[in-house]
């Protein structure tokens, strides 16, 4: 029957299990023991990075306006601002012997305006002749004239009276009249720093009321614009020649004085 016919083979299968159960337990015992767990390394968990502390805050910046920075050999610092101060008192102390401290307070801006290193480098000048009406070839002598009396001052700047047009940093002019009470005008160019850089001289070759100028006539309004040229503004007082309506025929000491007194500070700021 059919179950007789499977017994046999259920037989031999249970012995054979039987068999392989007692070999294993037979040669467990010959088996390489299994490696402990290997203690846990510092180096093998993450660590976490210990907090890094934010960087201090700068320092703040220096807020002297004059430059905005802290280096005071860079002309906004305690020293700069110790130079001005000084230019300031000698200034001051220079009162009846100058007029740099009237020309200082009657300015808007509290800046000196001078040519900066023009002795060995001469200002190049244009004397152009003149077509208006009454000129005369005799004003550029007397011009020349006014020229060589201001460098004869001792004033650190001279003039190249013979330059060429092209070249040229001041140019004179002329024009018959002014429509206001003047007979001559400056115009001057500055840079930030106060230093001189071009200029233009107008001369009328009559007067405002209508008298023709002669010679030396120029010479004196010359002196008088000049004086402008190098960076001086009207003195108060009628004994020197850039009072505004000039008075005097040649320059005085106190318009010396404040010429040398200007070439001996630097341009720019007094504040």
């Amino acid at each position: 029957m059919a179950v007789g016919r499977m017994s046999a083979p259920i037989a031999v299968g249970a012995v054979i299990v039987v068999i392989a159960v007692m070999w294993d337990v037979a040669t467990s015992g010959r088996r390489a023991p299994a490696p402990p767990p290997a203690a846990a390394s510092p180096d093998s968990t993450p660590v976490r990075p210990a907090a890094i502390p934010p960087p201090p805050p700068a320092a703040p910046v220096d807020s002297i306006s004059s430059g905005g920075t802290s280096d005071p050999d860079r002309g906004g610092g305690y020293l700069d601002q110790l130079a001005r101060a000084e230019n300031r008192r000698r200034i001051r102390a220079s009162a009846g012997i100058t007029y740099l401290n009237e020309i200082v307070a009657a300015s808007g801006d509290s800046m000196l305006h001078r040519w900066d290193d023009r002795y060995s480098r001469p200002v190049r000048v244009w004397l152009a002749p003149g077509t208006a009406a009454n000129y005369q070839p005799a004003f550029l002598d007397a011009i020349r004239t006014a020229f060589a009396r201001w460098e004869g001052t001792g004033v650190p700047v001279r003039f190249d009276v013979d330059a060429d047009s092209s070249l040229a940093e001041v140019r004179i002019k002329w024009k018959v009249q002014f429509d206001i009470d003047r007979t001559a005008q400056t115009d001057l160019q500055w840079n930030e720093d106060g230093e001189l850089q071009s200029g233009v001289i107008t001369f009328a070759t009559f007067d405002p009321k209508g008298r023709p100028l002669d010679p030396d006539d120029i010479r004196v309004i010359a002196l008088h614009e000049i004086g402008h040229l190098l960076g001086l503004d009207h003195s108060p007082d009628s004994t020197d020649v850039m009072y505004p309506t000039t008075k005097t025929r040649d320059l005085s000491s106190r318009d010396i004085q404040t010429a040398l007194l200007l070439y001996q500070l630097p341009a720019g700021s007094l504040k």
